[in-house]
């Protein structure tokens, strides 16, 4: 039987899982009573975390969303994970001092073996070339943005580096993306008073409140993100984008974590956790050996080629895990 600690990590995990555990599934997965589980889940709440209790045959548990952060509990491969990301988000523009100090927060905190681990390790983050004139983005204007995105709401701003003093008037959008390209931030939106597409620099935005109504999203030019704003911007900078294998792909990480790595492709967040990446290389292999540096869940949108790819490299990668050469 797993040891008090171990079993509370375990249980929270399942709890984040799914929406609903019913005590009895909780008792035979964590291989305990349920009057166990009933006691367990009393010092999950006692540490802050809000799991609430719905009645049934057997009865249930469902862990809420708070009104505070209560503290964070992980195993060691977990904590471990965390701090090689935040290592790898402390050199982007936007959130690399945020980063940087959530690191510290999380090296503070954690046991001396596992500290000795990330001491062991020596990475250096090499920004790609051609990002120097990158202008980092408010982290707390991109959250905006990301809301009124998600609300579908009238967009106003101040566009440009003295709108907000000029008294010029302000910019009417309705917005639609978030993009990332070459570690720079832009809005993609449907500009009311010029009636067509505008894409707008994130640090160059100042968004005025209230918001405007809501209104019905329109379909971007040809349905797709990514090769729109590619179109855009082909022959505004010296970024390749005719790449002869071209796919897009879903990672498990933010699109802050992605953008200073995702060199000449494009990022579009899906949500604070989720973002799509469209990506290019010479070869399919190639890409998908390019796409498994970002060390996370890989969704893969299309094409079929880059599946295979992916399929073809795990069985390379297999067979060289199983191979030993003398020295």
């Amino acid at each position: 039987m797993q040891k008090t600690s171990s079993r509370l990590l375990t249980l929270l995990s399942l709890l984040q899982t799914r929406h609903d555990w019913s005590g009895d599934d909780l008792a035979e997965r964590l291989d305990i009573t349920p009057r166990t589980v009933r006691r367990d889940i009393g010092r999950l709440r006692e540490l802050g975390y809000p799991i609430m209790t719905f009645r049934g045959p057997a009865g249930g548990y469902r862990l809420d969303a708070g009104s505070h952060l209560p503290p964070l509990l992980f195993d060691d491969d977990q904590a471990v994970a965390l701090a090689l990301a935040l290592h790898s988000a402390a050199t982007s523009p936007t959130i690399g001092e945020d980063a940087a100090r959530a690191l510290a927060t999380v090296r503070q905190v954690m046991p001396a073996r596992l500290r000795h681990r990330i001491n062991q390790l020596r990475i250096t983050s090499v920004q790609p070339p051609g990002n120097d004139s990158a202008v980092p983005a408010d982290p707390h204007v991109l959250m905006e943005l990301s809301n009124v995105i998600h609300s579908r709401a009238e967009l106003r701003f101040a566009y440009g580096h003295d709108a907000a003093t000029t008294g010029e008037q302000p910019r009417r959008t309705h917005p639609h993306h978030l993009i990332a390209w070459r570690s720079q931030w832009y809005l993609l939106a449907w500009d009311l008073d010029r009636d067509d597409w505008r894409t707008f620099r994130v640090d160059r935005i100042r968004p005025r409140t209230p918001t405007g109504p809501r209104f019905t999203p329109r379909e971007v030019p040809g349905g797709d993100v990514s090769v729109f704003i590619a179109s855009r911007f082909r022959g505004n900078d010296d970024t390749r984008t005719d790449w002869p294998c071209q796919g897009h792909v879903i990672l498990n990480l933010p699109a802050t974590a992605v953008a200073p790595f995702a060199q000449d492709g494009t990022v579009e967040a899906l949500g604070p956790t989720r973002c799509r990446l469209t990506l290019g290389s010479w070869s399919w292999t190639g890409l998908a050996a390019s796409l498994g540096r970002f060390d996370t869940g890989i969704e893969v949108v299309g094409p079929r080629e880059l599946n295979d790819a992916f399929a073809q490299l795990a069985t390379r990668y297999a067979n060289a895990a199983r191979t030993t050469t003398p020295l």
